[in-house]
């Protein structure tokens, strides 16, 4: 089953990213982009970097917030979707501006940058982003070298954000339909609270950052945040 969805997911995210959104939105019943909004009250600061943006949801949000927004990805796919959603969102910021801007007024813009490549091997220099968040990724996540290259790349004062997933708690038909498919899919295990505690030890640890868990009530489910700081 995990070799299957290893396969499933490299499509959805390459040839078939185009189906991304649709598919997300069906899984979750239409809570997938409400789970990601829940990681900027842990953003801090104003410079951000999104280790895998997918299609580039996040990426908007944060430019709609005035901060300075960078994404990088493995999949050149997710690079296209993710460019058109800053391309809306930059037309939608000027167009807003132009509107409220007075002779007197210069107009501050925010910029978004989309760059092919890989977390365990970030083409940043040290110190550069305030914060660094991933949603939803994969289990590269946890990979040392990918923690070491996000510590490295952090202001001293900065954190690290990830929401690793999210369970369904609604009694529903359809809510309990998602839920046991996440389960036996192995997305979202009974004990994924205990399973992100247990992760977040001794790996983070060694890379230098100390966590706090959040569990966030959200639309009928369970949304995990965690919140890495340097130490």
């Amino acid at each position: 089953m995990r070799n299957l969805l290893r396969v499933f997911f490299r499509l959805l995210y390459h040839p078939f990213a185009f189906a991304y959104d649709v598919i997300a939105a069906t899984v979750s019943f239409g809570r997938w982009k409400d789970w990601i909004i829940e990681v900027v009250p842990f953003i801090v600061g104003t410079r951000v970097l999104e280790v895998g943006h997918g299609p580039g949801h996040l990426q908007r949000i944060l430019l709609s917030r005035g901060l300075t927004a960078v994404g990088i990805d493995e999949s050149s796919q997710m690079g296209c979707l993710a460019r058109r959603q800053i391309g809306e969102e930059r037309f939608r910021s000027a167009k807003k501006a132009r509107s409220q801007a007075s002779e007197t007024q210069q107009l501050a813009y925010t910029h978004g940058n989309i760059v092919r490549g890989l977390a365990q091997g970030l083409p940043f220099s040290n110190s550069t982003f305030d914060t660094v968040v991933s949603t939803f990724p994969a289990e590269y996540i946890f990979d040392p070298a990918t923690l070491t290259e996000a510590h490295r790349v952090l202001t001293e004062t900065g954190r690290f954000v990830i929401l690793p997933g999210a369970i369904i708690t609604g009694r529903g038909l359809w809510d309990r339909l998602m839920a046991w498919l996440f389960r036996i899919t192995g997305q979202t295990p009974p004990n994924l609270s205990e399973i992100i505690h247990e992760r977040t030890k001794e790996p983070f640890a060694k890379a230098g950052f100390q966590v706090e868990v959040h569990e966030l009530d959200v639309r009928s489910s369970i949304v995990f945040v965690m919140v890495a700081t340097k130490l």
